[in-house]
């Protein structure tokens, strides 16, 4: 065979290889992949009321939807498939019944009865408004005034200049929904003057990006907090019981919030412009909240694990004990900052929009 033939053969080898390569690349990144499987379908409304968790700590029933069917697992061990329209007994894997049913009380109290022992429904200090409350262990004026007179830690090392984008400014469709700056947060009080929302440009352009890629699966990003000065990471500190310090920064270490890389949010629907329901509610300082957390319906897991992998497709990382809480993979680079928002001029915060 000719040398320019085996030549001329070698090339569309390679030039098909690389165009496979290149679709290769773009299927991994397309936003049909962001998807974890094929979405669910909604559970029913009125079995909605009864999935929760029920008891006290040491010994707690989970109950859940999965696959079209309701089921209840125990915390010690177990788990079974609850009839619930017909309010009777449960039938486990290995038949192994449980005589359950759920009840509700004159005053509106949900119960899940065991054999002949009533197990509340645990609200986990979420509202009828679902928001979740947490009581402060002292009077937030006070530990504001504290917080303002404080000083952040000192750190050593060379940092990236800050340059903090307001997120209002990147795409209409990038909803806000500060808690802070309102009485709808966990503290019950505002702690921020301003509902604004910035994070460093690197990370506002990975958001955007996010954004872009969920606008093509009919959701958008409903932000609810992003960069945080340093003195709110203390007050939320201070204010929060010893339980519940696994879900605020210790303000010894500073918050990735404080380096403006660090973003809370959740999933709206695009066409309607309503929240999307997950397995807990923002903020709410309970297992509910954990990005791995079981319970809840299908579709609500499914939701969770759409905005986590689009978020992680851009450089993101869920926390550990937050649904809601990514940090940016450059958060090291940023110092600590404790520049309240009035002090911020919005001129700075181009947008990335082109």
């Amino acid at each position: 065979m000719p040398l320019e033939t085996i030549l001329r053969a070698r090339r569309r080898v390679f030039f098909c290889a690389a165009l496979f390569l290149l679709a290769s690349a773009a299927l991994a990144q397309s936003p049909s992949s962001l998807a974890p499987g094929e979405k669910p379908a909604d559970a029913p409304p009125q079995w909605k009321e009864w999935i929760g968790e029920y008891g006290p700590d040491n010994f707690i029933y989970s109950v859940r939807e999965s696959q079209g069917r309701l089921w209840i697992s125990s915390s010690r061990g177990g788990e079974w498939h609850a009839p619930i329209e017909k309010y009777g007994q449960a039938t486990s894997a290995n038949r192994v019944p449980l005589a359950a049913k759920f009840h509700r009380a004159a005053d509106g109290v949900l119960t899940l009865i065991t054999g002949d022992v009533a197990w509340s429904r645990r609200n986990y200090g979420v509202d009828e408004h679902h928001v979740a409350r947490t009581k402060p262990l002292r009077p937030v004026d006070e530990l504001r005034a504290e917080a303002l007179k404080a000083t952040p830690p000192v750190e050593s090392g060379s940092f990236r200049k800050p340059d903090l984008v307001e997120l209002a400014s990147l795409d209409p469709t990038i909803h806000l929904d500060i808690r802070y700056a309102t009485s709808n947060d966990f503290l019950g009080t505002p702690v921020y003057s301003q509902a604004r929302a910035f994070l460093q440009r690197p990370a506002a352009e990975a958001l955007l990006r996010v954004q872009r890629k969920l606008r093509t699966l009919g959701y958008g990003l409903l932000v609810h907090d992003a960069y945080r000065p340093w003195y709110v990471t203390k007050i939320f500190w201070d204010a929060t019981p010893p339980e519940g310090k696994i879900f605020v920064a210790d303000p010894a270490q500073g918050s990735r919030h404080n380096r403006g890389c660090a973003v809370d949010l959740t999933l709206y629907d695009l066409p309607a412009g309503k929240p999307i329901e997950m397995p807990g509610t923002y903020d709410e300082m309970s297992p509910r909240s954990f990005p791995d957390y079981p319970g809840g319906t299908a579709l609500q897991r499914w939701h969770r694990d759409v905005l986590r992998r689009a978020m992680e497709s851009e450089g993101f990382t869920v926390y550990e004990a937050e649904w809601w809480h990514f940090d940016y993979k450059d958060w090291k680079e940023y110092p600590i900052l404790n520049v309240p928002f009035e002090k911020l001029d919005s001129s700075n915060a181009t947008s990335l929009v082109h």
